[in-house]
């Protein structure tokens, strides 16, 4: 099937009907690795933290989930019972000092319920470590991914561990690296680990590996080394993207003056990757990272044309990103540090500090030519308001540590839950309906942002224009944001009110204009009559009675929910 990474493969190996539980669903390899583990005719359970992330994936019809968190042996106890096979593929990649203390607890948590579960086995992806390189000279993540697997591999039950190093495929962390510093670098002052050997490996060739370790022998307990057919240094790997990618030669200066720090900060300010989790990656790099066995062969062996080489991966995951079918992408998880608080209900923030920002505009366009707008909104398509205001807000964000603006969207058209959205997060969508965004950036509280679609039989309105029923033309719908921000502390309350002043032109220009997009985008009115025109919409969202907007800023009281 052309175009897509990560196509089954088949089940080499493996034994139908295995009931599996994977953790991770809700990240990059996890999320790809469920329908691929069903296709092959295993049960499967997902373990998910917020069960709701994964309620838009669209095997989620097909999968038992279950509430619980690696870290906590009640919920792993329940979450396995039954289980023939479990999928470890979590981690705590950036989640900054003490993460190789959490994943130390977690693994020895997981392993030992594991056991008294009576699992047949365990299946873990890690990192491929360089031969003869002490543990304390590891990067603390390649450090720690190590240790996770032989705490699994002692852990009493059967246990595989896959050692890789670069996975190429769309979407991945890896691959958004080398994708954005080849395409917008044409000359490039590089580090010296950029002269380092690597064995790349295909994501399909991953996922393919994992799904047969499902069937391994009961004897088998040991760490595989996996890898593609090509040994390459990232130099060679920029080069070769290049030219599968159709770019002009590009011309790459090392220097022996970035360390890994620095280069991290560079390939922050240059790709969508943030700082925190670049700097694992780049320092991995400083070692060489080429498999020194192929065992794994012998019990999941490859079928014709696998393992994929370099420029096959590279060539099919950009097929798939210029198809706009990226399933997984490495932001899928959650920004570690990031606030996972819903938003607050009435009842719970009573008498509390609660500020928001509503804008209300009619729009005489079809409810469903209004929500396309809202679910197309940021990425490439922006965010429908001052663009400098967001650009610079991006950019401090990046300034502080966070996450900026460029991590766009998974999907260019459709939304669910859990996906990143530039520095917000998917927290709800009631499709057709309701929208509801959580900030992932850096602020001094807890930030949300609604756009719903009100039709004419929702409650509200003021009795402005229209028909003089709910102050909406008849036909037509209503246009409904809210911002809503809770701040933390007196800095947070200094935040809100030193922002507000902008909010007009930053939410007001964004409930104007998401309008006017959907009246642009409605089908033209039949000759003589019906629907308004371009041209008189846009009259009307100017200040008319039509699309007079109401707007309700700073606000303390908490907001109706509806």
């Amino acid at each position: 099937m052309g175009g897509d990474d990560t196509t089954p493969t088949g089940n080499p190996g493996g034994d139908a009907g295995l009931a599996c539980l994977v953790t991770g669903a809700s990240g990059y390899i996890g999320g790809r690795l469920v329908p691929e583990l069903l296709d092959a005719g295993h049960r499967v359970r997902c373990l998910a933290r917020t069960p709701a992330k994964l309620r838009d994936h669209p095997w989620a019809g097909r999968v038992e989930v279950v509430r619980g968190d690696v870290t906590d042996p009640d919920s792993i106890a329940r979450a396995l019972r039954g289980m023939d096979v479990a999928y470890y593929l979590v981690h705590a990649l950036g989640t900054g000092r003490g993460f190789e203390e959490t994943d130390r607890e977690a693994a020895h948590i997981f392993g030992e319920q594991a056991r008294r579960a009576g699992l047949a086995r365990l299946v873990y992806l890690g990192g491929l470590t360089p031969e003869a390189v002490p543990a304390s000279e590891l990067s603390p993540h390649l450090r720690s991914r190590a240790e996770v697997g032989r705490i699994l591999l002692d852990s009493g039950v059967p246990t595989a561990v896959l050692r890789a190093a670069v996975i190429i495929g769309s979407g991945s962390a890896s691959f958004e690296m080398l994708r954005y510093l080849t395409e917008r670098l044409p000359v490039m002052v590089t580090p010296r680990w950029v002269h380092t050997r690597i064995q790349p490996i295909a994501v399909r060739d991953v996922l393919r590996l994992l799904t047969g370790c499902a069937g391994l022998p009961p004897e088998v307990n040991r760490a595989f080394d996996v890898g593609g057919p090509d040994i390459l240094t990232y130099y060679d790997m920029m080069r070769r993207y290049a030219a599968v990618a159709g770019l002009t030669r590009r011309l790459i200066l090392p220097v022996p003056v970035l360390s890994p720090g620095l280069s991290s900060q560079w390939v922050g300010l240059v790709t969508p990757v943030p700082a925190r989790i670049a700097r694992p990656l780049t320092e991995s790099l400083r070692h060489e990272v080429v498999c020194r066995e192929n065992d794994v062969e012998r019990y999941v062996p490859s079928p014709p044309g696998h393992p994929l080489g370099f420029d096959r991966a590279v060539a099919l995951a950009l097929e798939r990103v210029r198809d706009a079918q990226v399933s997984t992408r490495w932001s899928s998880a959650a920004v570690p540090g990031a606030p996972s608080d819903p938003l607050p209900t009435d009842p719970d923030w009573a008498g509390g500090s609660l500020y928001t920002d509503v804008r209300e505009r009619d729009a005489e366009v079809a409810a469903a030519t209004l929500w396309n707008v809202i679910e197309g909104i940021g990425g490439e398509n922006g965010w429908y308001s001052f663009p400098l205001a967001w650009a610079v807000r991006g950019w401090l964000d990046r300034l502080l540590g966070g996450v900026g603006l460029r991590r766009g969207r998974r999907d260019a058209r459709r939304l669910r839950v859990g996906d990143s959205l530039d520095f917000w997060r998917v927290e709800e969508i009631e499709r057709g309906r309701l929208l509801r965004l959580r900030a992932e950036m850096r602020l001094p509280g807890l930030a949300w942002l609604e756009m719903r679609v009100e039709g004419p039989d929702d409650e509200g309105g003021d009795g402005e224009g229209g028909d003089g029923g709910n102050g909406r033309p008849a036909g037509g719908v209503r246009y409904a944001q809210r911002a809503v921000f809770h701040p933390r502390g007196l800095l947070g309350h200094l935040y809100w009110w030193s922002v507000s002043p902008f909010h007009a032109l930053v939410f007001g220009g964004m409930a104007r204009n998401i309008v006017r997009a959907a009246q642009r985008a409605a089908p033209a009115p039949p000759p003589g009559g019906g629907a308004a025109s371009p041209a008189s919409a846009s009259a009307s969202d100017e200040g008319t009675a039509a699309g007079h907007p109401r707007v309700r800023a700073g606000s303390r009281r908490p907001p109706r929910r509806g």
